[in-house]
Parts: structure tokens; sequence; C-alpha cells
């Protein structure tokens, strides 16, 4: 697919010179981290050198005193608390986090996550009845609430106060609840956004301690789990989410929970591990009970303190994602078979099959979105109503699409590239035409064309071990933060290219006139490049710079984002 080449503008050289020499960095380096908003020593020690001390005070987030006491009430009067989750990795790993760290202060706690196929996305009526018939007098829903006032008010009318920890966007009215914490509610003035679900329940927790003046080291040992959910649920790597993210990811390459260590093992994932490792091997499996059964499997492995019961739980994990991943190849093909058959030219796409599963859908979307980049939905049939996973495009607010289609729907909610939504089957056609139409009227041409942000333009005699080095070092990567991307014009081939299962490509380039040559990969690129290439031609390549291990010998690589001939 082609992509737009976007070079970052250069930023302010007196700036740049100033950070060089302040830390002892190249300008290519200290000109990134300018564009990142560190431009001073003090801004790029904090920046490098991250502290659980720079993390804001709890008590800024909207009702979070109230939240506090109200939870202090329950344990000191030992009511039954209800931890309650979503099925995802946001939601499993906000329970896992909650339910251990308050076990360590009462015995009156239980956790409920909800069945994904028989009680859908949030709080279920089914849960808050559940609930009553165990005597529950606190329920803290974590990772969702924020939209569900119907089934809040059921709560109250059972007795039951609810505490509510959310991240996503609120609806036009809030429930009402006993607290709220969500930085995103209106009239929340939180310095930070964008938590995840487990970091509101991390902010939580964390407010407990400085309430009842315990030390902050008993709650930092389940770091890990808000590591996890920040990479799982793709929010900003920026700020408060930064600083939980590089002590979480120490904590899963130092000294693992018993569960996340059997998982490494079981999907045999290699130290170190990062965000992409965690997005791409520790999220998929846990998320993989509640796509294929239920997420309490998930939720078992987090919390598990037996090694032997860990390890089979891990294993019963790693099949599960075995059959997941054999499910969303067969419905990814089956989805761009129908994009193929139906308009290519269109601005969106709403895909129905009755028989898709429904715990892969969304994944699904984001495979179409890689082959036709337009914001896409997928929907199946479930207890005779179209149930399904919207994904948009970086630019595009897909929630906002939804609300101006909200006479279709039955309920709907999410993020601005992320949502899910229900509606009546006959209203899935007129439901189609009208979000072609909402996102056909609103969305920026521009944006149907995948853009490649670049952040700086170099030689390759410029990348060596100690500029990778610097690199590593502005980890952990993620929206708002991610991996530098270089690009370089007039590289020349190196001999022939090597072509893998059709799709990759691994060349040998350099400059002319240069010594330094690299070995590069492109996954995906091979078609793009052979089909332009000649012995000696000269073209562009964006890429990022890795550490390639072979046989004990340690390389720089180039990994290609793209090529451009001409």
């Amino acid at each position: 697919m082609e992509k737009n080449w976007e070079i970052l503008p250069s930023v302010d050289k007196d700036k740049v010179d100033a950070l060089s020499k302040a830390i002892n960095v190249n300008t290519t380096i200290a000109g990134i981290l300018v564009q990142r908003n560190v431009s001073n020593f003090d801004e790029a020690r904090q920046f490098f050198r991250p502290e659980l001390d720079h993390l804001h005070d709890p008590f800024l987030m909207l009702n979070m005193e109230k939240a506090v006491e109200r939870l202090d009430s329950a344990i000191n009067n030992s009511e039954k608390i209800l931890i309650y989750g979503d099925y995802d990795v946001d939601g499993t790993t906000s329970v896992a986090l909650v339910y251990q760290f308050l076990s360590k202060f009462t015995g009156k706690l239980i956790y409920y996550i909800p069945d994904r196929y028989n009680e859908g996305y949030g709080i279920s009526q089914k849960g808050v009845r559940w609930a009553a018939q165990e005597g529950v007098n606190l329920l803290i829903s974590l990772d969702c609430g924020i939209r569900a006032n119907e089934q809040i008010d059921l709560a109250n009318s059972l007795g039951i106060s609810v505490i509510v920890c959310d991240h996503h966007l609120a609806g036009e009215e809030l429930p009402k609840a006993e607290a709220i914490l969500n930085p995103n509610q209106p009239q929340c003035d939180y310095p930070f956004k964008g938590l995840s679900g487990c970091g509101v329940g991390f902010k939580f927790m964390q407010a407990f301690c400085v309430k009842k003046g315990l030390k902050q080291d008993q709650l930092n040992e389940y770091l890990e789990l808000v590591a996890i959910s920040i990479a799982a649920d793709i929010v900003p790597m920026v700020d408060e989410n930064r600083t939980l993210a590089y002590f979480g990811l120490k904590q899963v390459n130092t000294n693992p929970s018993l569960g996340i260590k059997a998982l490494l093992q079981s999907g045999k994932l290699r130290h170190p591990i990062d965000i992409s490792n965690v997005v791409f091997g520790i999220a998929p499996r846990i998320n993989a009970s509640g796509r294929i059964k239920h997420a309490h499997l998930g939720l078992r492995l987090l919390i598990c303190k037996d090694e032997k019961e860990a390890y089979n739980l891990a294993q019963e994990l790693e099949q599960q994602n075995g059959l997941r991943k054999n499910i969303d190849h067969n419905i990814t093909e089956q989805a761009l078979n129908l994009i193929k058959e139906n308009n290519q030219q269109a601005k969106s796409t709403v895909l129905y099959q009755e028989d898709w599963h429904k715990g892969v859908i969304g994944i699904v979307a984001s495979r179409c979105i890689e082959q036709y980049y337009r914001p896409t939905i997928l929907l199946t049939k479930e207890n005779d109503l179209a149930t399904g996973s919207a994904r948009s495009i970086p630019g595009f607010n897909v929630h906002e699409a939804l609300i101006a289609c909200s006479e279709y729907l039955l309920k709907f909610g999410g993020h601005k590239y992320a949502a899910g939504l229900t509606l009546p089957i006959d209203k899935i056609v007129p439901f189609q035409q009208a979000f072609e139409q909402i996102v056909s009227q609103t969305i920026d041409e521009k944006l149907l064309t995948p853009q490649l942000v670049i952040d700086s333009k170099i030689r390759l005699s410029q990348v060596n071990f100690k500029f990778l080095e610097l690199i590593k070092q502005m980890a952990p990567f993620g929206p708002g933060n991610k991996q530098p991307v270089f690009c370089s014009d007039e590289v020349m081939l190196m001999g022939h290219p090597k072509i893998y299962k059709e799709q990759h490509i691994k060349l040998r380039v350099k400059h002319f006139n240069d010594q330094t040559a690299f070995d590069a990969i492109g996954f995906g690129l091979a078609e793009q490049f052979t089909k332009n290439y000649h012995n000696g031609c000269l073209f562009s390549i964006a890429y990022v710079i890795k550490e390639n291990h072979y046989l004990g010998m340690n390389s720089l690589q180039l990994q290609l984002r793209d090529i451009k001939f001409g």
C-alpha cells in the first residue's frame, strides 16, 4: 500500500544545539528529543530516567477522596466487595491488580468478569443480580461502567454501592454511582487524560495507600499489570503511562509474577521483553481466553500463586491462542473477499456475517484496515441482534461517527479509534449507508492514505551502535513516543535481493562512495521492490534501526517501513 512520507519539520536550531551540548548527544538525537518536548537538561533527565515520584497526585482526580472514603468504610465494616472488570486485557489486568492488592486488607473480596457472549461488554444486569445474590455491598467497576446507567440504577435499587473506575468516553448523562473515577469525565481536571483502565485502578489504589499511610512498595509489585494494560490498550506512551510502563517492564524482565513467567515460557518469548513483545506476545495470549471461551482463565493465571497451576493455565491459554489465530485467519480471508466483491472505492467498510466469531472480529477489522485503509466495522449475529467492533484510522474519530448514526444503534461505546456497537439486524443496511455517508462527508481525503511519520533524514554513515544505544534509551515506545523512524535518499542496492515467503525481502544497501553498508529487511515489501528494481538502482528507504543477534554475533539491521523509487 502506498504511503505518504511526512518528514517532521526541523526544530529550533539553537534549542537543538543547546540540548546536544547539555546532555552530550549528537544533534540528530537532540532534534528528535526537542520534537518530543524535551528541550533542556532537567526534562532530558526526567525523560531518560523516569521515577515513580514523577507520578501525579491521585487526589487531583475528580471524586478520588469520596471513592477512597467509601472503600475504607467498606473494609472497616467488613462489607463484601466485588471487583468487576471487562473481559479484555485492560479489564483483566485491572481486576488482577485491585483484587490482589485489596486482598491484603480484607477477606471479604470476590471478582467478576462478564461473559463476552452471554452478557457483552461492561457491567451487565446479570452481573449486578449475581452480586446481589452474593450479598455484595460495594461493587468496584474497572475499565467499564461510565455508560452503565441502567445497570448502576439496578445496583442502587438492590442496595449495592458502585464506584466506577473507567477511562472510556462518557455519555450525555453520567451514571448515578457513589463515585466516578475517570480522567475523561466532564469537570475532571486531572493533568493526564491518557490512563488505561488498569491505570485508573492503580491511581485509586495509590490514593488508598496515601490515605492509610501505606508504603507504595506494596502496590508497586503489580506494576507489570499496568504496563501490560498500557501496551495492550494502545494508550499514549507519554507522561504517567511512560513512567508506569518503564517500571512495569523492568518487573516483567527481572521479577515477573508466576503467571507472567509461565506465559513467557509457554509462548517462548525471549528476553528482554519490550512493549512490542507485550503487544504481540503477552496480550494476545491473555486475550485469547475471553475471545474463545471466558476471560476467567486469563485472570486466574494473572493472580495464580502456584507454579504448577500457572504452567498448566499458561499451556491452556497457548492452545486457545492457537485456535484464535486459525479463526482470525479464516474470517480475515472472508472479510477481504467481501470487500473485493463490493465497493472497493468506498470511504468506509461495514460487513456482516452471522456466523463470524464475535471474539475476533475486532482483530479482523484491524487487518482489513491494513489492506483497505478506511474506518471499518465488522458485525456478527448474537441473540438475534447484530453486534460488532469498529476500528478507525489515525485522524478520524469513529466514536463521533457512531454518535451521528446513533438512531440505528441500540448501544455503543468506546474510544476515538475503537468502539463496540449493537443494532437490530434489519437496521444493518441503513446503518451501513448512513455510516458511509457520514465518513464521506467528514473525513479528510488525505487520511485515506497511510501517513508514515519520519523523525529525521540521515545518511547511513551516521548509524552505529552508539547511535542505536541512545535510541533504545528513549523506550518504552508507543503512541506519542514512537520508535524513531529515519529515511535515507539515494541508497544503492548491493547484489540481488532475497525474497522470503513471496512477500518479505532482504537487501544490502549503502550510499554511493560510502563504505558503510547494512542489511535491510522489509516485511511485506517484496512485490513493491521487485517490480521496480534493477542492478545498481538508487532508491529511498524509511526504516527503524534494530540490533540483530545471529550465531553469537551482533550486527545492526535496518527494518524497512517503506521504499520509494524515483
